[in-house]
């Protein structure tokens, strides 16, 4: 089933909070901005009262309620969408706030205002009216749109970015967070965007210190100079602090004496008296490890974090940079982090483990995600140039009839269909083909893809079947969950239980006839459905190492062709997790086999986990090696079972058994021997295909999944490997004839 959820960037989540309790909440003006514990949600209405709830990426946001008043530039909803507000003249040729001191109390009357308005709207965010529809944007965001001058003049309004910003909001506004990291397209806007905030943020604080970081020194200082610097230099006077040194300054912007907001109550005061020295700056540092090491910080654009080449590393930059965001447990600065994403051994490993480790469904005691920061992916169709109309809308698929876009020409093509056919071009190139990916993902995935030179399997397919496995509800095919024992008494019945945070995903329950199918044979116990399929396993010995971590063990189901009810040739269970002791995997490990009764093979290197299955009296469900004759064995492979992982005829055996898995069932079979063309495989479980993408048979440790996987195909193709007996030679006399003439003749 087609993942509905791909072309959504957020829900609106009815009834998250009941509806009584926002309604008593609002008429006390009780709700306050940041995180509310009760109901697990960011607030990011600054006026004490809540409306719609987004869930964003995970994340609980609850915007203001929709004012009685909702700006709009007509009466017809298809002529409702954003445009920016040019600033009146009287007002733009006002230069500082020293000048708007010298003007008449009656100019001051005037325009006093309007001015007070930019300045909620700069605090609160503003609504207008967009295809029939009140849309809310930040004051962040709204700065952006109406008062940040880029390359092209003034940005549009993009529904991408306005999820973006909300996203963004909720960062600022969490106390258990030290921003975001955004997982982006190439030319999605996000420099600008960060650079307006970098001004945002920097001509509000005092006695502040905001920084800018890229890929590299050079990056960084194009950034501040030609993205920072004009578009402070450009704000209203209103908003324009006064500046030290030179209007296009090299390294470091200065903001010496402000602008007073302008009130009512201040605007016939001409003294210079009241008007403070901000002491804030903005500058940018040269990409290392250890920039802005000890600095306190209060703002940090951190761009193109992806591409961060040998020997600085994103993520030992971030654990220094964290530190100057927090003052002990307090967080006092945010980071607005984000990138496409170089192949993974050109810094982009880096970043993606700096990016998975962000998931707000992934937090520690303290409520913060291991990095601190909140990760945030907007597919490529949200945002691709030249696909998106004049409601900021994107054109998904080609229209039956063209639509004008923002930039007022029509759009013929959806950006979706666009894509397909570049993706289609770039086949025959595979490196070309990722790149591509990379600067244009639709999913995650896309986004991570590696360099074929880097693999030693079809990446083609693999890629494929992770395409494939993105676009579709997981929910229909994998259920995570355990395993227990009935009434937690162990060696009697196995019990499966769905569970969202199980540490087992698996794709097909055997029927209750099959279940805990288990022979014992002289006392010791077999599994019932060994025709049927086996495990592989990738075990530990030590439960902790110093300094935590750890490889994780794993395991992996697969069946084999059978005549029972069930898949064939297909891996069902996934398991690659490191729970608090080694006892504790070992029993998962064994409650998995004894649930499906089927055998496994495990590396025998660390037999801890055979120990544990033979003393329990299930010797029988250990798998011999296959590659030797059982005379042939040692003491110990006869006692405990298993497989050497040392032997290089192993290792070659096992990367051939995951090779020939690949070309028969990942992805498309294009030359249709195993299957139809256009029928897809179905390997359901994307972290091993990402795994078998990244395999590296000279370095084998640190890939449990692909390790256990081979080993499962290894178990269900035994015969495979089984050596040959030497045939001793039989002397057989075979008579002779003698054939010539009309009959045959023996020959005596």
């Amino acid at each position: 089933m087609q993942n509905e959820d791909q072309n959504r960037l957020y829900s609106v989540l009815v009834d998250y909070i009941p509806s009584t309790v926002i309604k008593k909440k609002n008429r006390g003006q009780g709700w306050t901005y940041g995180y509310n514990k009760e109901f697990d949600v960011v607030v990011i209405s600054k006026n004490g009262k809540i409306g719609e709830v987004y869930d964003i990426n995970g994340l609980k946001i609850a915007l203001p309620p929709e004012p009685m008043r909702v700006n709009s530039r007509s009466k017809y909803s298809e002529d409702q969408y954003w445009e920016r507000i040019e600033e009146p003249k009287a007002l733009k040729r006002i230069k500082s706030i020293f000048q708007w001191n010298q003007m008449p109390n009656e100019f001051k009357a005037q325009w006093v205002s309007y001015i007070e308005k930019e300045f909620d709207k700069r605090e609160y965010g503003h609504w207008f009216m967009n295809n029939g529809k009140p849309t809310y944007i930040t004051g962040s965001h709204y700065m952006y749109i109406q008062w940040s001058s880029i390359d092209i003049g003034y940005p549009d309004f993009r529904e991408a970015n306005r999820i973006f910003h909300i996203f963004w909001e909720a960062c600022k506004a969490d106390p258990r967070a030290f921003g975001m990291v955004y997982l982006k397209i190439r030319r999605s806007g996000f420099s600008f965007m960060s650079s307006s905030e970098c001004v945002n943020i920097g001509t509000l604080a005092r006695d502040s210190r905001l920084g800018i970081l890229s890929k590299t020194g050079a990056d960084a200082k194009k950034m501040f100079t030609d993205k920072v610097v004009p578009i402070a230099n450009k704000l209203p006077f209103f908003f324009k602090p006064v500046q030290d040194g030179m209007d296009r300054p090299k390294t470091e912007l200065a903001f010496r004496v402000p602008a007073s907001k302008i009130t009512r109550k201040n605007m016939y005061e001409e003294s210079k008296d009241h008007i403070d020295g901000l002491d804030t700056t903005i500058d940018w540092k040269n990409t290392d490890d250890n920039s802005y090491d000890g600095e306190k910080i209060l703002f940090l654009a951190h761009d193109e974090s992806g591409k961060w080449l040998r020997p600085n590393n994103i993520l030992n930059n971030w654990k220094v940079t964290k530190t100057c965001l927090r003052l002990g447990r307090k967080i006092i600065g945010k980071c607005m982090m984000g990138s496409t994403c170089n192949a993974l051994d050109k810094g982009g490993g880096n970043f993606k483990k700096l990016y998975q480790e962000s998931n707000v469904k992934k937090r520690n005691g303290n409520g913060q995600t291991k990095t601190g920061l909140y990760s945030l992916f907007i597919p490529m169709e949200w945002n691709l140039e030249g696909f998106i109309d004049k409601y900021g809308m994107p054109v998904f698929r080609t229209p039956d009839n063209p639509v004008y876009g923002i930039d007022g020409e029509l759009i013929d093509q959806g950006a979706v269909d666009y894509w397909e056919a570049e993706v289609e071009s770039l086949k025959g190139d595979a490196d070309a083909l990722n790149e591509y990916y990379r600067q244009f993902p639709r999913t995650e995935s896309h986004a991570f893809r590696d360099e074929s030179k880097a693999s030693i399997f079809n990446l083609t397919k693999i890629y494929q079947q992770i395409d494939f496995n993105d676009a579709m509800i997981k929910g229909h095919y994998i259920t995570r969950g355990g395993f227990h024992w009935q009434n937690g008494v162990k060696d009697t019945k196995v019990i499966w239980t769905p569970n969202k945070k199980g540490r087992f995903s698996v794709s097909w329950i055997p029927n209750v006839g099959l279940q805990n199918r288990i022979i014992n044979k002289n006392g010791i116990k077999y599994p019932g459905n060994d025709h049927m399929g086996a495990f592989g396993c990738d075990s530990y010995d030590i439960s902790g190492v110093v300094g935590g971590g750890g490889s994780n063990g794993a395991l992996h189901g697969m069946t084999k062709f059978h005549m029972d009810e069930g898949p064939t040739n297909q891996f069902f269970l996934q398991y690659v997790a490191r729970p608090q002791t080694a006892e504790i995997f070992f029993e998962e490990v064994l409650m998995a086999c004894i649930f499906y009764g089927m055998p496994v093979l495990v590396e025998n290197n660390k037999p801890r986990l055979l120990y544990h299955f033979k003393n329990r009296g299930y010797r029988g469900f250990s798998v011999n090696r296959p590659d030797k004759q059982y005379s042939k064995l040692s003491k110990a492979e006869r006692e405990l079972g298993g497989i050497p992982n040392s032997s290089e005829a192993v290792k070659q055996a096992h990367a051939s058994a995951i090779e020939s898995y690949i070309e028969k069932y990942v992805g498309f079979d294009m030359e249709g021997i195993e299957r139809d063309s256009d029928v897809i495989g179905d390997m359901h479980f994307n972290r091993t295909l990402e795994d078998w993408a990244k395999f590296d048979i000279n370095n084998r440790t640190k890939f449990d999944a692909t390790i256990s996987s081979g080993l499962a195909i290894m178990a269900n193709q035994k015969h495979l490997y089984t050596p040959q007996k030497k045939q001793s030679k039989i002397s057989i006399n075979f008579a002779r004839y003698n054939n010539k003439g009309i009959s045959s003749e023996i020959i005596r």
